[in-house]
């Protein structure tokens, strides 16, 4: 039976180590700081939002909530990301996606100072990704890094599979894992909704990270023995037997997969922990980045 690869434990190892950084620049007059703007009232986006506020309390990062209405223009909010560019007490800015239809993310991602990204989303943070700069990185990808290299499943050597090229998790992922260095320096293959017979490519898996926000399309016949497993899926099903009317479950049949698995995430408690985790790490690292900035500058 699969080991089971614990998000919640690694993310607060995380935590605890960010503690004396976040404590560092509060000595020195620069606590960090994530300001966050929510549009609209979609209710996962608003437990999103207060599960990394309560994260930046934890660890005493300053961090505040900009609510505003579904029918705010996209110059409204251009103007509201304007204001938080010009502010030195802000260190990191997150615009909580999705936007409501009529406004841009793409414009509204590009407006965000790249030194303040802290989802790693703006085209100069992914420019320096893609050549192997130091930069902010996308949070999902960074979480499962972490989750690999703290659980002792290194990707070094191995033969990474993605199911799945979305902008925020399959492709830095890609990026990430086939850098040069011992984090990374793996073999990846990225599969998606145009790839045929998809089995072929999971089953030769030394890895495999599954990111098809698809409920548990990966079954036990897709993955070979002693694979490691990632499932960055967060999938609602109906289950008439709980008290809510449905069950969270991720892109992986999880009872299935695991007897063939050496180890696996579990969906909760395993990638979505570490989301977090590594957002507050960016915001820390953004803070850090700015400070030095500004004592040389």
């Amino acid at each position: 039976m699969a080991e089971i690869i614990d998000g919640r434990r690694i993310a607060q190892e995380i935590k605890s180590e960010l503690l004396a950084r976040v404590q560092f620049l509060a000595a020195a007059g620069r606590t960090p700081k994530l300001s966050v703007v929510l549009v609209g009232e979609n209710v996962a986006s608003q437990i999103y939002v207060r599960m990394k506020t309560k994260s930046a309390v934890e660890l005493g990062i300053a961090s505040d909530t900009i609510i505003l209405p579904s029918e705010t223009s996209e110059e409204s909010l251009l103007d509201v990301v304007d204001k938080l560019n010009a502010d030195t007490a802000v260190h990191g800015i997150l615009v909580q996606l999705p936007l409501p239809a009529h406004i841009d993310e793409n414009r509204i991602i590009s407006a965000i100072s790249p030194e303040k990204d802290v989802d790693g989303f703006h085209p100069v943070n992914r420019g320096k990704l893609l050549v192997g700069e130091n930069t902010l990185v996308p949070c999902t990808p960074l979480g499962i890094q972490e989750l690999l290299i703290r659980s002792g499943h290194a990707p070094a050597g191995k033969h990474v599979v993605i199911v799945g090229r979305s902008k925020i998790v399959g492709l830095p992922l890609a990026t990430m894992l086939t850098q040069k260095g011992d984090r990374a320096n793996a073999t990846v293959t990225i599969c998606h909704t145009g790839t045929s017979n998809l089995s072929s490519f999971t089953r030769r898996a030394d890895i495999l990270v599954a990111a098809l926000g698809q409920a548990e399309v990966i079954v036990a016949d897709m993955v070979q023995d002693g694979v490691v497993v990632v499932d960055v899926g967060v999938n609602r099903v109906g289950d008439s037997s709980t008290e809510k009317g449905y069950r969270v479950t991720g892109d992986v049949d999880f009872d299935s997969v695991r007897s063939k698995a050496a180890a696996i995430t579990p969906v909760p408690g395993g990638v979505g922990p570490m989301t977090i985790a590594m957002l507050m790490h960016n915001t820390v690292q953004a803070a850090l980045n700015i400070s030095a900035s500004s004592s040389t500058g």
